[in-house]
């Protein structure tokens, strides 16, 4: 395809332009790499679409996981938060639950993503830098002060450490008489995304498998209505993955979980319907609606053809959606605003069951409190004032959108295949296969943006002589001075020797594969270890993963 000649003219003031750009007449090519045309009829549609369809929330699920949708309740309204110190995230909670924000979304500082204290060396300059620093219980405690657990479902962003972090929440619970049978929410617990995409992995693949296993088993015994994992495209589709890729190397994963589950003895049906999914939401609009209807598709067929999988939850593809960070700009930072409306209706009309709304100016910082309150208005007048909530998949039957759900479908399960042909997730982990797919797509998305040929408005076309001015939300570096301070008085009042023998107790049960570590673990976080020393315990035992050359 010959590149479009882009030619705009300037007219008057800085800020206002007139698109003289010649009418593009090249064909179109979807973010999946199939072509887009003009004009779609009934042709293009495969038969069997009364098949493939079925009804909402029957299997395969394309309309949807429930019958009703959001005629009879909306999508949970998340807004993911936190920052610098626990008291600081505390209050910024209370004030999106005060703005009507349903569950909440919780965002830990890199060193508590890594399995590290705040007062270790390499933590040293990204103490609460971009989310809550969590070092113990302590922490933990202040962050959720006043907020009811048994009411609120919360999510927590975490991988590598996800068992401890899910533990600490627990504790919480406990301490205030909430059972483990009454809390909901999810914690991320996806490690095999961080090796492909995003690199906040701690643990080798089979110890990291070990530990989601132990999670499943834990909380289908303990914290029963907790889901267990949120397998994740949306880190990748950040790295460059177009909308197949996302979705195929997200499920691939899943199947990975799935069997590793299975291995250790736990029955398909009654953990499965626990797992959920977590994918980006772009600005392509059709193209998304059609990749969230392929994507449920797909994993229903592959749950009853794969694992024989029985219960209707546990062919159903439950997800949540977070608009496109990525396809945010630095630059008029107020348009992030309408990229972000375009990306909601996206993810509502594909039927996400929780969604979270980027801040118009994360490109450039953490979100103000302004900002996190629009990006919540946004869904609110989604939810409230359109009627996108009025009818169950709106789009079924349109000839573009089944046309494209078929296409980005079999663009997926083609990736799927290789990936099964590699020996599964993480075997092609390990031969870096999804890492360089991914990319691959990514450069050629940067050499589009640089030429041109992929608009972004602001960026590279409609730009501005000036920006406003704006002031980002800064982080006081006196929060790691505070952390520290905070964790050598918690070192000096707990019982030294009962925090050792709880450790050693963890040691010997990573050493033991019939042993699940979560009890031990949770002994040592009662005891007040912190996040750090049950991660070196770990380490300790397992190593850490160290990516080949290769990579």
């Amino acid at each position: 395809m010959m590149p479009c000649v882009v030619v705009t003219a300037r007219v008057c003031h800085t800020d206002v332009m007139v698109d003289k750009t010649s009418p593009n007449t090249a064909p179109k090519t979807a973010q999946s790499g199939f072509a887009v045309k003009p004009v779609y009829h009934p042709t293009d549609i495969a038969d069997g679409l009364a098949q493939r369809l079925g009804e909402p929330g029957e299997f395969p699920f394309t309309r949807g996981v429930y019958p009703a949708m959001y005629t009879q309740r909306r999508w949970t309204m998340r807004q993911y938060a936190g920052y610098g110190s626990a008291t600081e995230s505390n209050a910024r909670y209370h004030q999106l639950l005060r703005a009507g924000q349903t569950g909440l979304s919780v965002a830990f500082d890199l060193p508590t993503q890594m399995g590290y204290d705040s007062d270790e060396a390499i933590a040293h300059g990204e103490v609460g830098k971009v989310g809550v620093a969590i070092d113990s219980i302590e922490d933990m405690r202040t962050l959720f002060d006043g907020i009811p657990l048994d009411e609120v479902s919360t999510s927590m962003t975490i991988n590598a450490p996800a068992s401890v972090l899910l533990l600490l929440y627990q504790l919480v619970g406990e301490q205030h008489a909430v059972s483990g049978s009454k809390l909901t929410g999810t914690i991320q617990n996806d490690v095999l995304k961080e090796y492909i995409a995003r690199g906040t992995y701690i643990y080798p693949p089979a110890q990291s498998l070990r530990l989601t296993s132990d999670i499943f088993a834990y909380c289908q015994a303990e914290i029963p209505q907790w889901n267990t994992i949120s397998i994740s495209g949306y880190h990748m589709a950040e790295a460059g993955a177009n909308p197949a890729q996302e979705i195929a190397f997200t499920l691939a994963n899943g199947v990975q979980y799935v069997q590793a589950a299975l291995d250790a003895g736990m029955v398909v049906d009654e953990f499965a319907p626990r797992l959920s999914f977590f994918f980006v939401s772009r600005t392509t609009l059709l193209e998304e609606v059609a990749k969230f209807r392929a994507a449920r598709r797909i994993w229903a067929r592959m749950m009853r053809e794969r694992f024989d999988a029985q219960h209707p939850k546990s062919l159903m593809l439950r997800f949540h959606a977070q608009t496109a960070g990525v396809q945010l700009t630095a630059q008029q930072p107020e348009v992030n605003m309408v990229r972000v409306t375009a990306q909601a209706i996206a993810a509502v009309l594909g039927g996400a069951q929780s969604l979270h709304t980027n801040a118009y100016d994360e490109a450039i910082a953490l979100p103000t409190e302004k900002a996190a309150r629009l990006a919540l208005r946004t869904q609110q007048v989604l939810a409230y004032e359109t009627d996108l909530t009025a009818t169950v998949d709106p789009f079924a039957g349109s000839y573009a959108i089944e046309a494209m759900t078929d296409e980005v479908e079999a663009a997926a399960v083609a990736l799927i295949e290789k990936v099964d042909e590699l020996g599964g997730a993480v075997h092609a982990i390990e031969a870096g296969f999804q890492k360089s797919e991914i990319e691959r797509t990514a450069y050629q998305t940067a050499m589009e943006i640089d030429s041109g040929d992929r608009v972004v408005v602001g960026l590279n076309r409609y730009r501005l002589d000036t920006e406003d001015p704006y002031q980002p939300l800064r982080v006081d570096p006196a929060i790691e001075d505070s952390a520290r301070e905070r964790l050598a008085t918690l070192r000096s009042s707990r019982s030294a020797a009962e925090v050792d023998r709880a450790l050693d107790e963890l040691r010997r049960a990573a050493k033991d594969v019939a042993s699940n570590v979560l009890y031990p673990m949770k002994r040592a976080l009662a005891a007040r270890a912190t996040v750090g020393e049950v991660c070196h315990a770990l380490r300790d035992v397992w190593g850490t993963y160290v990516p080949p050359e290769g990579f």
